[in-house]
């Protein structure tokens, strides 16, 4: 006998009122889960991993430092290890082979990212370059910026670059106690004048340069895992805008930030036409236009987003470097001995000197390796279906190569990974040695694959500059306390803001290195104007 439908949904109902909304939902997702796991498994056992909770999954095992976590997890579970967050597809890659073999190897399936529905489609239309997905627009983009910054293009910008390392010098002699903020100002003025062709910024907080990192704190905290709900619960990005502030805000901050942007590429434009030939970033955007196939807006986009993701990561950089000349002092005298053998006392460092500065170079390289500014970098996200080493990696799996554990690989780097030795990088005959296997450059803080930074070329150039100039000129020290001790900063703990991660604030002493350093200083910020 059948029941009349009626009765059933009378039934149904009676039964759900005894529990709670949220139960129904945890079991609902649950059993969502557990047949999207049994489906999967029909194709391939999963890396092994860490077991989790029901619903969360591996939710509550992550943390704001998560790369020593997944170290900790590469010991137990090996090299590729599988979590799920709350349904979502992670693996973690956690040696120099399983990365490259996927994110290298394989970057046509490994090339896209995870959806931001604020942060990405919303807050900056879709066309924030480090975030968008692998689609035509990200092609375009990308190859527009490799030819804008390329390794041959990138050496049009040695002469503002010099010009922000000699101010750089010169700011930490006269305030060694902010010694921090005329780095994140040198830095930010760099980026500034490579992009737009800006005279130099004299103030960290000057308000042109304002505009720019108010929106890059707010990607920062948009992106935030469990900024908004709507990430999760993605049919709330239909909603009307009268029901969602996040998204009226976001959609207003949008124009805001197009407006700004739209406005500095438009200067460089109108420069470009009335026959200025400066070279900066974004006039090459300006003479290659129809050749890219991108729109103003894009192309203001593009240009901000390289200003946006050179400033605070190369500033995080130099941060580390400082910490690296207070704690190995062996290691700064080496390279204040190779200046003085290639350059001397009377004149300060250039480009011209760069092939003959291996040791500066390879602390470069040094600085990038020791403590990477994104420790577990940018996610990258799959687009089919893929098989490694037995395992089945499922479409959308999200992909994070623990930047932090590889730059810091015994096997790679030797017993002495987690000290700070340019040494590494040279050959038998003091020469900078080819890149080890799987990195492109000894290390892999600049990323993997079609995601491979583009603005390395320019950030290496301005590390150089910056470090030789200011060994050159200067000694740091530790700063000593009342008994005429040394204070040693520690090294273990670090401040992560969301975009990049720099050391706790510490002192330091920076003196003239000898007595003419000042005066050649001098000269030199005169003839960089």
């Amino acid at each position: 006998m059948s029941i009349p439908f009626p009765q059933i949904r009378l039934a149904t109902i009676s039964f759900l009122e005894g529990y709670s909304k949220w139960t129904i939902l945890g079991a609902s997702f649950t059993l969502y889960y557990l047949f999207k796991r049994a489906f999967a498994l029909r194709k391939g056992r999963y890396p092994p991993g860490p077991r989790g909770l029901p619903l969360v999954g591996n939710l509550f095992q992550l943390s704001i430092d998560a790369w020593f976590t997944f170290a900790e997890w590469k010991e137990k579970y090996g090299p590729i290890v599988y979590i799920n967050v709350a349904g979502q597809d992670m693996v973690i890659l956690n040696t120099h082979k399983a990365a490259a073999d996927l994110l290298d190897r394989r970057a046509p399936i490994y090339s896209s990212r995870p959806r931001w529905i604020v942060a990405s489609e919303i807050l900056t239309g879709g066309l924030l370059v480090v975030f968008s997905q692998y689609n035509d627009v990200w092609r375009r983009m990308r190859r527009a910026g490799h030819e804008g910054l390329n390794k041959t293009v990138s050496a049009k910008f040695h002469v503002p670059q010099t010009r922000e390392a000699v101010l750089l010098v010169d700011g930490m002699l006269k305030h060694p106690d902010r010694w921090l903020q005329e780095i994140k100002r040198a830095t930010a003025s760099m980026i500034w004048s490579v992009v737009y062709d800006k005279p130099p910024i004299t103030d960290a907080k000057d308000p042109q340069i304002a505009g720019v990192n108010d929106f890059i704190t707010r990607i920062v905290r948009a992106a935030f895992p469990g900024a908004h709900y709507v990430e999760y619960f993605t049919w709330m990005k239909y909603l009307p805008n009268w029901m969602s502030k996040w998204k009226r805000e976001a959609e207003a901050w949008y124009r805001v930030d197009s407006a700004l942007f739209e406005g500095l590429f438009q200067e460089a434009k109108a420069s470009v036409e009335s026959g200025g030939d400066r070279p900066s970033f974004a006039a090459s955007l300006v003479r290659d236009t129809k050749r890219h196939g991108l729109s103003d807006r894009e192309s203001a986009w593009l240009a901000a987003t390289l200003y946006a993701a050179g400033a605070e990561t190369t500033a995080g950089v130099l941060s580390w470097f400082m910490l690296a000349m207070v704690l190995y002092p062996d290691v700064q005298k080496k390279v204040q001995e190779e200046l003085d053998a290639v350059v001397g006392r009377s004149r300060m460092p250039t480009f011209m000197d760069l092939e003959h500065l291996p040791y500066v170079q390879a602390t470069v390289r040094e600085a990038l390796r020791w403590h990477p500014v994104d420790p577990v970098g940018l996610p990258h996200q799959s687009i089919e279906d893929d098989w490694y080493e037995g395992y089945f990696i499922p479409k959308g799996t999200i992909c994070i190569a623990n930047v932090w554990s590889l730059n810091r690989d015994v096997e790679a780097y030797g017993p002495d990974a987690t000290e700070f030795n340019p040494g590494r990088f040279l050959d038998k005959n003091g020469k900078l040695a080819s890149a080890l296997a799987d990195t492109k450059e000894g290390h892999l803080s600049y990323g993997f694959g079609r995601r491979l930074c583009i603005g390395r070329h320019v950030a290496n150039n301005s590390l150089f500059i910056d470090i030789a100039c200011l060994l050159w000129a200067a000694n740091i020290a530790p700063v000593k306390d009342a008994s005429g001790l040394p204070v040693i900063p520690v090294e273990d703990k670090a401040i992560n803001d969301g975009l990049v991660v720099r050391p706790i604030p510490f002192e330091c002493s920076i003196t003239p290195r000898f007595p003419d350093a000042e005066n050649i200083l001098a000269q030199a910020k005169e003839l960089e104007g």
